[in-house]
């Protein structure tokens, strides 16, 4: 055994050797709040129509490796520049590799704000990248600008990362600080729109204004987290060049036929969106009667900081009585005390605020 360690130890970088591997809470027999999921599930009929589809489906081929009609899709859905090239990634996750990859340089620096999306850390430390997080203000999570200013003039980051709204804190940042950040950044400044849905603010529309902006979506937050689907658009100078680190055939047959048709069915998932935004004024409302600091959200969550009670002790005892959330206190910092709540059905929000209420007060 010693032998193995030693060769690990030998072969693989330090900075994978000093990282922590991405850990997934087992929510079996739980109500699942923790994962920003969408919880609707399809009607009947179009579950059927659905598995019609999937009967057409060439699995014994390789999936059309450009996915031009997914790709014709998803312009027309997100209202993407006809100008504007589109890239495809299996989930955001990849689309950030890619990235990633492709950074040129001596210890290139990647900069985003912190707290944020742990992907862009986890992503770039891995490729043995430098990774520089810059503190939000902790009273409202906005960006503290003249920090930025000077960490930009400072690292000269490669890329900068900008969760739009971010993730954890369910907030969206200043359009004119996200314009000053373009205009400033001597690299590229990734927008990523993860939760768009449910937010009213975005840069699709101008992806080509800005010669160093890309913008990232995702389809998991709108209710295909299974399928596991990214895309990326910029600039075609930009793209051309990243997609030749895309692995081909990325974006498998069933999650290509799978992706058309949803996006064919754009009302029905625009009736959930409606529904977990409406739920989540009201979860925002019962909160605010607790013993909590409420952040705002345009997000499918929301994330509070616990006021008089501990963050660890909540979080395992609505843990005990079935209700699964995510402990953001573990990370310490701007985070201590908080949890995070996915926007559930109406059922599972109310047996979690029942539940919390039960736990803050006894």
């Amino acid at each position: 055994m010693q032998n193995i360690e030693a060769q690990v130890n030998a072969l693989l970088r330090p900075e994978v050797l000093a990282l922590s591997a991405y850990h997934v809470q087992n929510a079996k027999g739980l109500i699942k709040l923790d994962a920003m999921e969408n919880p609707y599930t399809w009607p009947k009929e179009m579950v059927d129509e659905w598995l019609e589809v999937l009967r057409n489906a060439e699995v014994n081929r390789y999936p059309d490796p450009s996915a031009d009609r997914l790709r014709s899709a998803l312009r027309a859905a997100n209202g993407i520049p006809e100008a504007a090239e589109v890239m495809l990634g299996n989930g955001s996750d990849e689309l950030i590799q890619i990235i990633l990859m492709g950074l040129r340089g001596d210890n290139p620096v990647v900069l985003a704000p912190q707290p944020t999306f742990v992907m862009y850390r986890q992503i770039a430390i891995s490729l043995g990248l430098r990774f520089v997080g810059v503190d939000l203000i902790e009273q409202d999570f906005s960006l503290d600008m003249p920090a930025m200013r000077d960490a930009i003039n400072q690292h000269r980051p490669k890329v900068i990362f900008l969760a739009y709204p971010n993730n954890p804190t369910g907030n969206v940042f200043a359009d004119q600080d996200i314009v000053e950040i373009l205009r400033i950044a001597p690299g590229l400044v990734v927008v990523d729109e993860a939760y768009a849905p449910f937010a009213d603010a975005t840069f699709m529309q101008r992806a080509l204004e800005f010669p160093n902006l890309l913008v990232m979506r995702t389809l998991s937050k709108l209710g295909l987290a299974g399928l596991r689907l990214g895309f990326l658009v910029g600039h075609p100078a930009w793209i051309s060049q990243l997609d030749k680190l895309r692995l081909p055939y990325n974006i498998n047959v069933l999650t290509q036929h799978t992706a058309e048709f949803a996006l064919l069915k754009q009302a029905v998932l625009d009736a959930q969106v409606g529904w977990i935004r409406r739920d989540r004024e009201l979860m925002m409302a019962e909160l605010a009667s607790l013993p909590v600091k409420v952040f705002p959200s345009q997000t499918n969550f929301i994330s509070f900081r616990l006021m008089e009670n501990d963050a660890f002790e909540v979080f395992e005892r609505l843990k005990q009585a079935g209700v699964l959330i995510k402990n953001l206190s573990s990370a310490g910092g701007q985070l201590l005390n908080c949890l995070r709540v996915t926007v559930g059905t109406p059922y599972e929000n109310q047996r979690f605020i029942d539940t919390l209420k039960e736990v803050l007060h006894s």
